[in-house]
């Protein structure tokens, strides 16, 4: 299974859009997963119409709409491993440990919010941000992630858009 992670995409905002790469690996993947701050319940929709299912987290810029629609937390089965999904993983300080305790029967957790790209593990537990593929703030470049999920093991890869 190949699942798709994005974050921080703040859609629509002037002539903002996906990269086109982006837009390809959102197509072909199985699954599609947004950890908060598409902003706008509409450019939610236009995800969802590139075909994969698409779960996502509601972040701090989100819409009323997507408030409603989007939970704070969420833990998705991506055939066999669960992944939990949260937009603000709180203070740097602690974070990787906080997460993986805030989703202890997961094998992955998803956040969003500093639009800064992490692959990193806390004992058997991935710890992943896919970035932006839309607005850096301080990362070097737009980014998002790609998910190998074979036998419930997960191979993430960090995909440099910029």
């Amino acid at each position: 299974m190949l699942v798709a992670v994005i974050a921080d995409t703040h859609l629509p905002r002037g002539g903002r859009q996906l990269p086109e790469i982006c837009v390809e690996r959102l197509r072909t993947a199985d699954l599609i997963l947004h950890a908060g701050d598409v902003t706008a319940a509409s450019a939610f929709e236009e995800l969802a119409a590139l075909g994969p299912p698409v779960h996502g987290v509601h972040g701090n810029m989100d819409d009323a709409a997507l408030r409603v629609r989007l939970p704070e937390t969420l833990v998705v089965d991506a055939g066999g491993p669960g992944i939990g999904m949260t937009h603000d993983a709180g203070p740097r300080a602690g974070r990787e440990e906080r997460l993986a305790r805030r989703f202890p029967h997961c094998a992955a957790v998803v956040y969003g919010h500093t639009h800064e790209p992490q692959v990193g593990r806390v004992g058997k537990v991935w710890i992943l941000n896919p970035g932006s593929p839309t607005e850096r703030r301080r990362s070097p470049w737009h980014s998002m992630l790609v998910l190998d999920i074979v036998d419930a093991r997960i191979t993430p890869e960090l995909i440099r858009l910029s």
